[in-house]
């Protein structure tokens, strides 16, 4: 029976994931690694299985987290923000010789770790990257649609939106930032490109994206992977890009206007005698003003949705697929993220993924493979049956619309 921790196990996604690898019998142990042990076992305690332990993880301590994944063989990495941690943590997995998954989002980090594929090799293991929602099922998707429905693809734009979940951590709230303040990958024209969240070059991609079940939003570029690894394995591809939002709206533009009035710099300031950094009261007053914004718009229950259109040619003639995730009405983020990455375990146990080396999900992962375990995780006959989350669209070239099952 396999053993696998789960390093930042106690947050929004952490948790989720814990939750559904407890339910596959292959894993006899489910660790909960985390600063804040008190949280995971409450975490634990909650869930209620037998198979979860909680272990005291420093991530910022390379023999805090060598100790805790000593006695364990997969490795699923939870800990944000992926920028500072992901790198870190995979050096000292590869060393310690564990196979690994990870829901790492942010582009340089996706970089940082890349280069680190010979060393994954000759420690013969699988590093699994970026397998959560975006990217993640996106990736799994769009290559589904390149393999099996399409004959050449053109284009593929990835749209997301998600709010209202019962608490944002630090983490997520560092990336969201970091995401506005870095160069932003655009594949356009069959050329890596760059834009700016604030600048022409940025806004010129924004758009309004109508978002099954949630409804239709302004989303704007993100600088998720996608956009550097999907061209490597998609041939022909001319367009990859990467958008979306976080809901409510009025929360999404009081951090664009934080960050905008330069007021995320990591630089301790002497306030009154205390050093504190303009970023770490940014990120507590989003925190504080997100529970306020929730009340005052009437938000209601988390949701959120994820949508891959991908555009090419069927027969020689223009065709395009678009892919739904939606959830409403009590799931948003952390069951989007969580669910898929703790699939992506299941996948590895079992021997689906075979190849060795630091892996986005389209350059390891079948489709099928991913589609018919989480058909089994949700108790569903088909992966876009009813009461399944996942839509899949076929448009010709007028313009009709036909509902696609699997």
């Amino acid at each position: 029976m396999t053993k696998i921790i789960v390093l930042g196990g106690s947050g929004v996604v952490g948790r989720i994931a814990v939750r559904t690898l407890t339910t596959f019998h292959e894993f006899s142990k489910v660790a909960i690694g985390d600063i804040n042990t008190e949280k995971a076992h409450e975490i634990a305690k909650n869930i209620g299985s037998e198979k979860i332990t909680v272990i005291k993880v420093n991530a910022l301590d390379p023999d805090s987290v060598r100790k805790a994944i000593m006695d364990f063989d997969i490795v699923l990495n939870c800990i944000g923000p992926f920028y500072k941690f992901a790198p870190l943590i995979l050096k000292i997995v590869i060393e310690t010789e564990k196979n690994y998954l990870d829901i790492n989002d942010d582009v340089d980090a996706t970089q940082e770790v890349l280069k680190m594929d010979k060393m994954a090799k000759q420690a013969n293991i699988t590093a699994l990257i970026g397998m959560g929602s975006s990217p993640g099922v996106t990736n799994l998707l769009a290559k589904f649609a390149a393999d099996h429905l399409l004959d050449k693809v053109d284009s593929i734009d990835l749209y997301h939106a998600h709010g209202g979940e019962p608490f944002e951590g630090e983490g997520v709230i560092h990336h969201r930032i970091h995401s506005m303040r870095i160069d932003i990958p655009v594949f356009i024209d069959g050329e890596l490109k760059s834009a700016k969240f604030f600048e022409e070059s940025g806004k010129a991609l924004e758009e309004y994206v109508d978002f099954p079940k949630i409804g239709k939003y302004r989303v704007h570029p993100y600088p998720h992977p996608e956009t550097i690894t999907l061209p490597n394995y998609i041939k022909g591809v001319k367009r990859v890009t990467n958008k979306g939002t976080v809901l409510p709206p009025e929360y999404f533009y009081l951090i664009t206007d934080i960050v905008k009035l330069g007021l995320t710099d990591d630089k301790p300031l002497n306030i009154k005698g205390n050093m504190i950094s303009p970023l770490d009261f940014a990120i507590s007053y989003i925190i504080n003003q997100r529970v306020k914004i929730l009340k005052e718009t009437d938000f209601g229950p988390q949701r959120g949705c994820i949508k891959i259109v991908v555009k090419g040619k069927k027969d020689t003639k223009p065709h395009q697929y678009v892919f739904s995730l939606a959830s409403e009405g009590g799931q948003a983020m952390g069951e989007a993220t969580g669910i898929p990455v703790a699939i992506g375990a299941v996948l590895m146990n079992r021997g689906l993924i075979t190849k060795k080396g630091v892996l986005p999900p389209e350059s390891c992962v079948k489709p099928f493979d991913f589609l018919n375990i989480m058909r089994e995780h949700l108790n569903l006959e088909t992966a876009t049956g009813e009461g399944s989350p996942l839509i899949i669209e076929s448009i010709d070239e007028e313009g009709n619309i036909e509902r696609v099952s699997l």
